[in-house]
């Protein structure tokens, strides 16, 4: 069946039974190419149709089955998608900027290449999705699943990602800087050499993540769980830590330089060779911490637990120790030029 614009106009002004689930049936059907920009298209049944190269621009597809169709190269900049179904859909190189996808579901969509930018794709379900390269600057993901998903080198800069799921999902190399992550769920989430400079993630849970040589720098982890994660080689300059949960995390070689850490939890974590610079670790937990030729040149520790840590060789110079707990802990070769101790006097020698 050969359909052009005018045969759409004419199909979608015929009378319609509202008690279908789809009002009008075009599923399967050739529509590469076509133009259907700006039409009427509420619960329309484009399941498995080829819509290659179709101009929807601005098109309203609530609620419509696209289950399945062919959208590469598609434009669908400011289309109205809310709570369609794109399962299974191929969107690579699509345009949906702008687009509106509030609740849709994109399981195993693949969106390689899409544009994106400014999308509201708040509450959607992409679960499984492939985003690899996709542009997100600025999406609205609040809320969406997002579990599995592959966003490798995608650009989710100052991107909306309060409150969504994404459960080992691919971040390798994605830029989210100053994207808001607050109270995101990162378990097992792989964000190797990604960037999060500046990015909120308050209360986010980390567990379990790859995050080696990932950017932080000035990023916000208040209250963020970072349980067992790997933040090898990862740059959390200026970072705040306050009150994280760090427990068996791998910071081998890491730089928090000048980060906040009070009150966080490093216990049994290993921070060996990593770059504490006037750190703030005021009431940190370390117990049993590997902290083995670290610098922690003029870090603070006022009050801090290092019971059974191991500070083999490590740069203590300046660091201020009042009220800190070192018991048990192994201070050989350790510097402590400078130091500064409550009431009490170590020998080193």
């Amino acid at each position: 069946m050969d359909l052009d614009r005018r045969d759409i106009i004419k199909i979608i002004a015929t009378p319609r039974r509202t008690d279908r689930e789809y009002e009008i049936n075009l599923s399967g059907v050739d529509l590469s190419g076509i133009n259907l920009s700006r039409l009427e298209l509420i619960r329309v049944n484009l399941s498995k149709a080829n819509l290659k190269g179709a101009n929807l621009e601005g098109a309203n597809l609530e609620g419509a089955n696209l289950e399945g169709a062919n959208l590469e190269g598609a434009n669908l900049n400011n289309a109205n998608l809310e709570d369609a179904n794109l399962g299974g859909a191929y969107l690579k190189g699509a345009n949906l900027e702008e687009a509106d996808l509030k609740g849709a579901d994109l399981k195993g969509a693949n969106l390689e290449g899409a544009n994106l930018i400014g999308a509201n794709l708040e509450g959607a379900d992409l679960k499984g999705a492939n985003l690899e390269g996709a542009d997100l600057i600025g999406a609205n993901l609040e809320g969406a699943n997002l579990e599995g998903a592959n966003f490798f080198g995608a650009d989710l800069k100052g991107a909306n990602l309060l409150g969504a799921n994404l459960e080992e999902a691919d971040l390798k190399y994605a830029n989210l800087g100053g994207a808001d992550l607050k109270g995101a769920n990162l378990n097992n989430a792989n964000l190797e050499d990604a960037n999060l400079g500046g990015a909120y993630l308050i209360g986010a849970n980390l567990e379990g993540a790859n995050l080696e040589g990932a950017n932080f720098f000035g990023a916000d982890l208040k209250g963020a769980n970072l349980l067992g994660a790997n933040l090898e080689e990862a740059d959390l300059k200026g970072a705040n830590l306050e009150r994280a949960n760090l427990e068996g995390a791998n910071l081998e070689g890491a730089n928090l330089e000048d980060a906040y850490l009070k009150d966080a939890n490093l216990e049994d974590a290993n921070l060996g060779g990593a770059n504490f610079f006037g750190a703030n670790l005021k009431g940190a937990d370390l117990k049993g911490a590997n902290l083995e030729e670290a610098n922690f040149f003029g870090a603070n520790f006022f009050g801090a637990n290092l019971e059974g840590a191991n500070l083999k060789g490590a740069d203590l110079e300046e660091a201020d120790f009042l009220g800190a707990n070192l018991e048990g802990a192994n201070l050989e070769g350790a510097n402590f030029d400078d130091y500064y101790w409550d009431d009490l006097d170590l020998d080193l020698d």
